[in-house]
């Protein structure tokens, strides 16, 4: 009988974090241009990294 063995890396991890790390920026300039269009430059790059972390954890 074969055995599966899975290769896991911590590349999933490293990249989560990352991402995660920019997205947190991204809050935070969204945070101090509160009114004005920068804070919606710092939402987009909040949610666009923040979502590509979560789909990094998936693909990898």
């Amino acid at each position: 009988m074969a055995t599966e063995s899975e290769s896991t890396t911590d590349m999933s991890v490293g990249l989560a974090l990352v991402l995660s790390a920019i997205a947190t920026i991204g809050a935070l300039v969204m945070f101090i241009g509160a009114p004005d269009v920068t804070a919606a430059w710092g939402f987009a790059a909040a949610m666009l990294f923040g979502s590509l972390a979560v789909v990094g954890i998936h693909l990898y």
